[in-house]
Protein backbone atom coordinates (compact mmCIF):
# COMPACT_ATOMS: atom_id res chain seq x y z
CA UNK A 1 0.00 0.00 0.00
CA UNK A 2 1.22 3.67 -1.21
CA UNK A 3 -0.24 5.87 0.88
CA UNK A 4 -0.25 9.82 0.76
CA UNK A 5 -0.59 11.87 3.70
CA UNK A 6 -0.97 15.81 3.53
CA UNK A 7 -0.36 18.38 6.41
CA UNK A 8 2.49 15.88 7.39
CA UNK A 9 4.17 19.26 8.99
CA UNK A 10 1.36 20.12 11.71
CA UNK A 11 1.44 19.42 15.13
CA UNK A 12 -1.43 15.83 14.16
CA UNK A 13 0.97 14.90 10.90
CA UNK A 14 4.31 15.51 12.12
CA UNK A 15 3.92 13.15 14.76
CA UNK A 16 1.48 10.56 13.27
CA UNK A 17 3.82 9.94 10.27
CA UNK A 18 6.90 8.66 11.82
CA UNK A 19 4.36 6.14 13.34
CA UNK A 20 2.43 5.00 10.17
CA UNK A 21 6.21 4.56 9.12
CA UNK A 22 7.22 2.38 12.07
CA UNK A 23 3.72 0.39 12.09
CA UNK A 24 3.63 -0.13 7.89
CA UNK A 25 1.90 -3.42 7.16
CA UNK A 26 4.95 -4.83 5.28
CA UNK A 27 8.00 -4.05 3.19
CA UNK A 28 5.87 -2.73 0.37
CA UNK A 29 4.19 -0.40 2.05
CA UNK A 30 5.15 2.90 1.50
CA UNK A 31 4.84 7.04 2.69
CA UNK A 32 4.68 9.42 0.39
CA UNK A 33 3.89 13.28 1.99
CA UNK A 34 2.99 16.28 0.39
CA UNK A 35 4.85 19.72 1.66
CA UNK A 36 5.35 23.00 0.05
CA UNK A 37 9.21 23.35 1.85
CA UNK A 38 11.60 21.19 0.75
CA UNK A 39 13.81 21.49 4.02
CA UNK A 40 10.49 20.69 6.16
CA UNK A 41 10.02 17.79 4.56
CA UNK A 42 13.88 16.16 4.75
CA UNK A 43 12.88 14.47 8.34
CA UNK A 44 10.56 12.25 7.08
CA UNK A 45 12.85 11.78 3.62
CA UNK A 46 15.31 10.21 6.55
CA UNK A 47 12.64 7.89 7.66
CA UNK A 48 12.20 6.77 4.45
CA UNK A 49 9.17 8.83 3.95
CA UNK A 50 8.61 9.71 -0.18
CA UNK A 51 8.59 13.29 -0.44
CA UNK A 52 6.30 15.60 -2.88
CA UNK A 53 6.63 19.21 -3.26
CA UNK A 54 3.35 21.05 -3.60
CA UNK A 55 0.84 22.99 -2.35
CA UNK A 56 -2.48 21.73 -1.07
CA UNK A 57 -4.24 24.00 -3.56
CA UNK A 58 -2.47 23.46 -6.39
CA UNK A 59 -4.11 21.26 -8.76
CA UNK A 60 -1.34 19.92 -10.68
CA UNK A 61 0.43 19.19 -7.69
CA UNK A 62 -2.17 17.11 -5.87
CA UNK A 63 -2.62 15.14 -8.86
CA UNK A 64 1.04 14.47 -8.95
CA UNK A 65 1.53 13.11 -5.29
CA UNK A 66 -1.42 10.94 -5.78
CA UNK A 67 -0.53 9.30 -8.71
CA UNK A 68 0.01 5.79 -7.94
CA UNK A 69 -1.14 6.19 -4.12
CA UNK A 70 -3.54 3.08 -3.01
CA UNK A 71 -4.88 5.14 -0.15
CA UNK A 72 -4.97 9.23 0.88
CA UNK A 73 -4.76 10.72 4.69
CA UNK A 74 -5.91 14.03 4.94
CA UNK A 75 -4.89 15.33 7.72
CA UNK A 76 -4.32 19.48 6.43
CA UNK A 77 -6.20 22.13 8.14
CA UNK A 78 -6.48 25.57 8.38
CA UNK A 79 -7.59 26.73 12.03
CA UNK A 80 -5.29 28.74 13.66
CA UNK A 81 -6.77 31.94 15.54
CA UNK A 82 -6.63 34.85 13.47
CA UNK A 83 -6.54 32.55 9.74
CA UNK A 84 -8.79 34.55 7.43
CA UNK A 85 -12.35 32.39 7.00
CA UNK A 86 -11.70 32.25 3.09
CA UNK A 87 -8.29 30.41 3.94
CA UNK A 88 -9.95 28.54 6.38
CA UNK A 89 -12.76 27.52 3.91
CA UNK A 90 -10.54 26.91 1.18
CA UNK A 91 -8.00 24.29 2.95
CA UNK A 92 -10.50 22.51 4.56
CA UNK A 93 -13.19 22.37 2.13
CA UNK A 94 -12.22 23.44 -1.25
CA UNK A 95 -9.21 21.23 -0.90
CA UNK A 96 -10.42 18.23 0.70
CA UNK A 97 -13.18 18.07 -2.20
CA UNK A 98 -10.45 18.47 -4.96
CA UNK A 99 -7.93 15.97 -3.43
CA UNK A 100 -10.76 13.80 -3.20
CA UNK A 101 -11.74 14.18 -6.42
CA UNK A 102 -8.41 13.66 -7.50
CA UNK A 103 -8.01 10.31 -5.66
CA UNK A 104 -10.76 8.91 -6.92
CA UNK A 105 -9.51 9.99 -10.73
CA UNK A 106 -6.16 8.18 -9.57
CA UNK A 107 -7.37 4.88 -8.22
CA UNK A 108 -6.66 5.51 -4.86
CA UNK A 109 -8.86 2.87 -3.02
CA UNK A 110 -9.03 4.53 0.40
CA UNK A 111 -9.67 8.28 1.93
CA UNK A 112 -9.31 9.33 5.38
CA UNK A 113 -10.43 12.51 6.33
CA UNK A 114 -9.50 14.01 9.28
CA UNK A 115 -12.13 15.99 10.94
CA UNK A 116 -13.22 17.12 14.51
CA UNK A 117 -15.95 16.86 16.93
CA UNK A 118 -16.69 20.46 16.92
CA UNK A 119 -18.96 19.64 14.46
CA UNK A 120 -21.66 18.35 16.75
CA UNK A 121 -22.35 21.87 18.87
CA UNK A 122 -24.19 22.14 21.54
CA UNK A 123 -27.57 20.76 22.83
CA UNK A 124 -27.78 16.96 22.76
CA UNK A 125 -28.07 16.29 26.55
CA UNK A 126 -25.92 13.15 26.53
CA UNK A 127 -22.59 12.31 24.51
CA UNK A 128 -22.96 13.22 21.29
CA UNK A 129 -22.63 9.91 18.41
CA UNK A 130 -21.58 9.85 14.98
CA UNK A 131 -25.34 9.60 14.66
CA UNK A 132 -26.34 13.10 15.50
CA UNK A 133 -26.64 16.09 12.95
CA UNK A 134 -23.25 18.34 12.50
CA UNK A 135 -24.43 21.50 13.72
CA UNK A 136 -21.33 23.67 14.74
CA UNK A 137 -21.47 26.50 17.03
CA UNK A 138 -21.02 30.01 15.63
CA UNK A 139 -18.71 30.51 18.51
CA UNK A 140 -15.73 28.24 17.25
CA UNK A 141 -15.26 30.44 13.65
CA UNK A 142 -15.15 29.06 10.61
CA UNK A 143 -12.84 25.87 11.21
CA UNK A 144 -15.68 23.70 12.23
CA UNK A 145 -18.45 25.02 9.78
CA UNK A 146 -16.10 24.40 7.03
CA UNK A 147 -15.05 21.02 8.36
CA UNK A 148 -18.79 20.10 8.49
CA UNK A 149 -19.30 21.03 4.76
CA UNK A 150 -15.96 19.14 3.79
CA UNK A 151 -17.67 15.92 5.53
CA UNK A 152 -21.08 16.65 3.65
CA UNK A 153 -19.70 17.00 0.65
CA UNK A 154 -17.70 13.97 0.40
CA UNK A 155 -20.25 11.55 1.76
CA UNK A 156 -21.78 12.86 -1.26
CA UNK A 157 -18.84 11.74 -2.96
CA UNK A 158 -19.19 8.38 -1.63
CA UNK A 159 -22.37 7.94 -2.66
CA UNK A 160 -22.30 9.33 -5.87
CA UNK A 161 -19.08 8.29 -6.96
CA UNK A 162 -18.02 5.39 -4.88
CA UNK A 163 -15.01 7.20 -3.09
CA UNK A 164 -14.14 4.76 -0.30
CA UNK A 165 -14.35 7.57 2.46
CA UNK A 166 -13.51 7.02 6.54
CA UNK A 167 -13.89 10.38 8.73
CA UNK A 168 -12.04 10.64 11.81
CA UNK A 169 -12.74 13.26 14.22
CA UNK A 170 -10.65 14.12 16.37
CA UNK A 171 -11.30 15.56 20.20
CA UNK A 172 -8.77 17.99 21.31
CA UNK A 173 -5.98 17.09 20.57
CA UNK A 174 -2.61 17.34 23.02
CA UNK A 175 1.02 15.28 24.13
CA UNK A 176 4.39 15.23 23.33
CA UNK A 177 5.36 18.86 23.83
CA UNK A 178 2.46 20.09 21.54
CA UNK A 179 1.30 23.44 22.45
CA UNK A 180 -2.35 22.81 22.46
CA UNK A 181 -2.48 22.03 26.46
CA UNK A 182 -1.11 25.66 27.34
CA UNK A 183 -3.22 27.12 25.01
CA UNK A 184 -6.71 25.38 25.71
CA UNK A 185 -6.54 28.00 28.35
CA UNK A 186 -7.24 31.06 25.67
CA UNK A 187 -10.85 29.73 25.90
CA UNK A 188 -11.10 27.36 29.54
CA UNK A 189 -10.15 30.35 31.57
CA UNK A 190 -13.73 31.87 30.32
CA UNK A 191 -15.11 28.43 31.45
CA UNK A 192 -17.08 27.22 34.35
CA UNK A 193 -14.78 25.15 36.50
CA UNK A 194 -16.82 22.03 35.62
CA UNK A 195 -16.88 21.84 32.34
CA UNK A 196 -15.57 19.06 30.57
CA UNK A 197 -13.57 19.04 27.81
CA UNK A 198 -12.49 15.93 25.47
CA UNK A 199 -9.28 15.16 24.67
CA UNK A 200 -7.26 12.33 22.46
CA UNK A 201 -3.60 11.86 23.06
CA UNK A 202 -1.28 12.00 19.81
CA UNK A 203 -0.40 8.34 20.15
CA UNK A 204 -4.11 7.49 20.24
CA UNK A 205 -4.93 10.29 17.24
CA UNK A 206 -2.41 7.81 15.28
CA UNK A 207 -4.15 4.47 16.48
CA UNK A 208 -7.01 5.84 15.44
CA UNK A 209 -6.63 6.87 12.05
CA UNK A 210 -4.51 4.00 11.06
CA UNK A 211 -7.34 1.69 12.68
CA UNK A 212 -9.44 3.40 10.15
CA UNK A 213 -7.09 3.27 7.03
CA UNK A 214 -7.08 -0.37 7.19
CA UNK A 215 -10.37 -1.72 8.02
CA UNK A 216 -11.78 -3.34 5.29
CA UNK A 217 -15.69 -2.80 4.68
CA UNK A 218 -16.28 0.76 6.72
CA UNK A 219 -16.58 2.99 3.43
CA UNK A 220 -19.03 5.88 4.31
CA UNK A 221 -18.49 5.52 8.22
CA UNK A 222 -17.60 8.31 10.39
CA UNK A 223 -15.90 7.53 14.07
CA UNK A 224 -15.11 9.77 16.83
CA UNK A 225 -11.41 9.57 18.24
CA UNK A 226 -11.00 10.43 21.93
CA UNK A 227 -9.97 8.74 25.02
CA UNK A 228 -12.48 7.78 28.14
CA UNK A 229 -11.73 11.10 30.91
CA UNK A 230 -12.88 14.43 29.67
CA UNK A 231 -11.34 16.80 31.38
CA UNK A 232 -12.89 19.39 33.16
CA UNK A 233 -11.30 23.61 32.87
CA UNK A 234 -10.15 23.55 36.59
CA UNK A 235 -8.24 19.94 35.19
CA UNK A 236 -6.93 22.18 32.59
CA UNK A 237 -6.00 24.80 34.75
CA UNK A 238 -3.82 22.43 37.52
CA UNK A 239 -2.31 20.89 34.41
CA UNK A 240 -1.06 24.14 33.30
CA UNK A 241 0.06 25.12 36.80
CA UNK A 242 -2.04 27.93 36.85
CA UNK A 243 -4.66 29.44 39.05
CA UNK A 244 -8.03 29.12 38.46
CA UNK A 245 -9.67 32.61 37.44
CA UNK A 246 -11.25 34.62 40.35
CA UNK A 247 -15.06 33.41 40.77
CA UNK A 248 -14.73 30.41 37.88
CA UNK A 249 -16.64 27.49 40.38
CA UNK A 250 -19.57 29.96 40.42
CA UNK A 251 -20.36 30.53 36.76
CA UNK A 252 -23.29 28.45 35.90
CA UNK A 253 -23.07 25.58 33.13
CA UNK A 254 -25.97 25.47 30.92
CA UNK A 255 -24.91 22.13 29.35
CA UNK A 256 -22.31 19.76 31.31
CA UNK A 257 -22.61 17.54 27.79
CA UNK A 258 -21.14 19.92 25.26
CA UNK A 259 -17.99 19.07 24.18
CA UNK A 260 -18.26 15.16 25.41
CA UNK A 261 -18.20 12.25 22.74
CA UNK A 262 -18.89 8.41 22.80
CA UNK A 263 -16.46 6.05 21.65
CA UNK A 264 -18.46 3.10 21.26
CA UNK A 265 -18.43 2.88 17.58
CA UNK A 266 -14.98 2.73 16.93
CA UNK A 267 -14.08 0.83 20.11
CA UNK A 268 -16.47 -1.98 19.19
CA UNK A 269 -15.97 -1.60 15.31
CA UNK A 270 -12.32 -0.83 15.30
CA UNK A 271 -10.87 -2.42 18.58
CA UNK A 272 -9.55 1.16 19.34
CA UNK A 273 -8.77 1.12 22.89
CA UNK A 274 -6.63 4.31 24.19
CA UNK A 275 -3.39 4.41 25.02
CA UNK A 276 -3.68 6.96 27.45
CA UNK A 277 -7.36 6.96 28.52
CA UNK A 278 -7.28 10.65 29.95
CA UNK A 279 -4.68 13.36 30.33
CA UNK A 280 -3.57 12.12 34.36
CA UNK A 281 -2.11 8.76 32.47
CA UNK A 282 -0.20 10.68 30.33
CA UNK A 283 1.31 13.50 32.59
CA UNK A 284 2.33 10.52 34.69
CA UNK A 285 4.17 8.87 31.92
CA UNK A 286 5.85 11.81 30.89
CA UNK A 287 3.73 11.97 27.47
CA UNK A 288 2.55 15.27 28.06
Amino acid sequence: MLVLVTGATGEVGRRFVPRLLRHSGGPGDTVRVLVRDETRGEPFAALGAQVAMGELRDPDAVRKAVAGADAVVNIAAAFRHGEAAEEVWAVNRDAALELARAALDAGAGRFVQVSTNLVYGPGHGRPTTEDDLPDPDPAWGPYPASKAEAERELLALHREQGLDLRIGRLAYVYGEGDPHLAQSLRFAASWAAHKPMQLVHHADVAQGLMRLLRAPGVAGRTYNIADDAPASAAVLHALNGAALPEGMADRPLPDPWEGVVSTLRIRDELGFRPIYPSVWTARDAGAL
